[in-house]
């Protein structure tokens, strides 16, 4: 099964190139390994000058970069800006009883520009009270607002563009307070507060809406200009980018919170979030910690096997969230200089987990796993090692070290069996330093 798209709008700003995009007929969906094309991945460790990276100051000074570079104009686009010079952000709500007296509920504002009236996103956040250190923060994108991951009343509703969802009363992409808590088992809050961790989240929409105009006022629209999803640079980055953008900047603001530990941040992301987090991670080597859950095509997912969701796919159907150069692949998928496992590979030495879902065959399980196991050849390069060389591992057995996966039962989701896993994984690897 395809997984279910989030609403979008179609307006005329789109050039009619762009709608026939979005609705070509696409060549039919491969769930089968035997007609998984012959394809070679790049080599990590192969510089653009055919040499092979063999230490990790090569890897950092050489190898990394031209990985980085690759990615930003073939696949993510550009990111234009770092930290604005005028941003800045105030707490403006406070709960030192959340969760019956056990948590800190504090929401933060924070503005790009100077003064209070221009692009703004909002980071929600719960700490345990009265740790006995500064806790780890777990940071990630939420699909549909802030008041979506935990049933608490006092979580402020969100000003920005929502996805219409008839059954909670949304039909103006207005959030509604019926949808307070639609999403509590994926955020799993309370565990992980009990766990002696903070979470963090931002709504991907008050970065950028997910739709195809989206890209034309996303949040950092304003430095460089904000051309729309066919107008912009074909190096310019998607909604994917700002997302990704969005998860810097909140780190930004956690480094300046003596209550919560910013060096032990771990970034994670769902589905689509997953691609962000992902690409977060790799262009910012502060995140601690990543984690992959089921981010398929254009995430963890090797392209090149062309099994589930392909790059044809998913830029006919999303043509916002990634580069327009990515476009150049579409059904040519064996042209692409890189592929997700060198991506992954980005995040070395960094803990990375990657997470399947069996019955996710649109994301590309095997894929994903296989792209892991690559990955491991720059994580070696530090003295860390990834899953192995073993085959896929059977569903509901986590295998792997420093890169580590799993596979359970079940569709596309974030489950509790899933965050057992990440939690026991960052109780290995984010300890106090």
């Amino acid at each position: 099964m395809r997984h279910p798209s989030v609403c979008f709008w179609l307006k005329p700003a789109l050039t009619l190139a762009a709608v026939m995009s979005l609705h070509a007929t696409p060549p039919p969906t491969n769930y089968d390994e035997a007609r998984v094309p012959p394809y070679t991945l790049p080599e990590v460790l192969r510089l653009t000058d055919g040499k092979t990276v063999t230490e990790a100051a090569t890897w950092r000074e050489r190898r990394r970069p031209e990985l980085l570079a690759l990615f930003a104009e073939q696949v993510y686009g550009r990111t234009p800006v770092g930290r604005p010079a005028g941003m800045h952000w105030q707490t403006t709500a406070v709960d030192h009883a959340a969760l019956g007296g056990r948590a800190t509920r504090k929401e933060i504002t924070v503005w790009v520009t100077p003064g209070t009236v221009g692009p703004h996103f909002r980071l929600l956040v719960y700490q345990p009270n009265n740790p006995p250190a500064p806790p780890a923060v777990f940071l990630g994108l939420n699909f549909n607002g802030n008041h979506t991951v935990h049933a608490d009343p006092g979580i402020a509703l969100p000003d920005s563009w929502v996805p219409n969802q008839e059954k909670a009363g949304v039909t103006d992409h207005r959030a509604s307070a019926a949808q307070r808590g639609a999403e509590t088992a994926k955020w799993q809050v309370e565990t992980v507060v009990a766990r002696g961790y903070a979470t963090a989240t931002i709504y991907c929409g008050d970065l950028c809406p997910d739709h195809p105009d989206g890209l034309a006022r996303h949040i950092a629209a304003g430095f460089g200009g904000a051309p729309g999803t066919e107008e912009r640079p074909a190096d310019a980055w998607g909604a994917v980018g700002v997302w990704a953008w969005g998860l810097s900047r909140a780190l930004d603001v956690l480094e300046e919170d003596p209550s919560l530990d910013a060096r032990r941040v771990a970034v994670h992301g769902h589905s689509r979030l997953g691609k962000a987090a992902l690409w977060a991670a790799a262009q910012d080597e502060r995140f601690a910690l990543v984690m992959s859950n089921e981010s398929g095509c254009g995430g963890a997912a090797l392209s090149k096997r062309v099994f589930g969701e392909t790059v044809g796919d998913i830029n006919r159907r999303f043509p916002h969230w990634f580069a327009r150069n990515f476009r150049r692949f579409d059904e040519n998928e064996a042209a692409l200089p890189v592929d997700q496992h060198e991506l992954l590979a980005l995040m070395a030495p960094r803990p990375l987990y990657v997470a399947s879902a069996e019955e996710d065959r649109w994301a590309d399980p095997r894929g994903e796993f296989l792209a892991a196991q690559a990955a491991g050849t720059a994580y070696g390069l530090f003295g860390r090692k990834g899953v192995g060389d073993g085959g896929m591992p059977a569903t509901g057995v986590p295998t792997g070290d420093a890169v580590r996966y799993h596979i359970r039962p079940g569709p596309h989701d974030i489950t509790a069996y899933d965050w057992a896993q990440y939690l026991d994984f960052a109780d290995r690897w984010l300890q106090p330093r």
